[in-house]
């Protein structure tokens, strides 16, 4: 088990390596930052001073060289826009995708398995099949045209909720939240829906296909056939087993929905990472870019090496192939 693990976690640096050399060679093809760093008064002194202070003359091996070397020890330099060290800026942005990202996570998990439970157990019922076919809606709408038909129904029509921002927050400590106003917890609604949307229905799907197969095995007649209740078939033995392969599922789609924040920050304007990547393209903020999409990666890289663990903990079958080293 050991042995796994350790191989597990070089996999998981060996990926970060090569998404951070992937992402630091695009930004080299999205523009120059001296452009946007100094007006149209500038000599050419200037723009050579500038470029020599950034490191950009190095060669490519050697920004890249730096660049890992500061931002293992959490430092991912200086933002080309707003001239603040990346980290700070990220700290004030983080809280509010985290928050966003966490309630969007329990509104997926929680309808999502409670759904797919109860339209496998009533599968042939009018309510399961209703559910079944609106649920075809969060997998086919694209997740900015749901935002737009949420703020248009919600905020412009019967004007209940608000169209864009965070609302009022209050700082406990280092962190801003929303969850401790009424402006803040209200301005969560539609964003989270629109954000865990789509993870929703997948992991309501998986859960459904699932448990309909567990349901025809075996076991389960047997448990039935000895005069078990409905309840503890279904709860206890059912859902149980059908919980291994979405785990797995689930843990990814955890990961995406801090990735795939992006669009819905953008259409609600939430102020959080995703966001200020959004505008860090715009002003070709290559440390932001940088910085953003190596914390999405270990993020991600994160999440699927925890759920790795936790199927092999869960599942007794797979303890001897990571025994054996497989």
């Amino acid at each position: 088990m050991l042995a796994y693990i350790l191989r597990r976690v070089f996999q998981s640096a060996v990926v970060l390596l090569v998404v951070g050399l992937v992402a630091f060679s695009m930004f080299r093809f999205v523009g120059d930052p001296v452009d946007n760093m100094l007006g149209q008064e500038r000599t050419q002194a200037d723009v050579e001073r500038l470029r020599e202070t950034l490191g950009l003359d190095d060669p490519f091996p050697v920004q890249y060289w730096n660049f890992l070397g500061e931002a293992f020890q959490g430092n991912f330099g200086m933002s080309y826009r707003q001239g603040r060290p990346v980290a700070e800026i990220l700290m004030e942005r983080a809280p509010a995708t985290l928050e966003l990202a966490a309630v969007s996570g329990l509104f997926a998990m929680s309808l999502g398995i409670g759904l797919g439970v109860f339209t496998a157990i009533r599968r042939d019922g009018f309510a399961a099949n209703a559910i079944m076919t609106v649920s075809l809606v969060g997998v086919s709408l694209p997740t900015f045209l749901i935002g737009i038909l949420l703020i248009y129904l919600f905020s412009v029509e019967l004007g209940w909720l608000p169209s864009f921002g965070r609302g009022d927050v209050v700082r406990v400590g280092g962190w801003s939240t929303g969850f401790l106003t009424e402006s803040g917890l209200k301005a969560l609604i539609l964003p989270s829906i629109t954000l865990g949307l789509y993870q929703m229905t997948l992991i309501m799907r998986l859960v459904r296909s699932e448990m309909l197969e567990v349901l025809r095995t075996d076991y389960i007649r047997f448990a039935r056939a000895r005069g078990l209740r409905e309840r503890t078939v279904n709860f206890r033995h059912a859902l149980k087993n059908t919980m291994v392969p979405v785990i797995t599922v689930t843990g990814l789609q955890l990961g995406s929905i801090i990735a795939f924040a992006i669009i819905t920050e953008t259409v609600f304007q939430w102020p959080g990472v995703g966001l200020l990547f959004i505008n860090a393209i715009q002003f070709v903020d290559i440390p932001v870019m940088a910085a953003y999409l190596m914390l999405i990666s270990v993020m991600f890289v994160g999440i699927n090496l925890i759920v790795d663990l936790l199927y092999v903990a869960i599942d007794p079958r797979l303890r001897g192939d990571t025994a054996r080293g497989h």
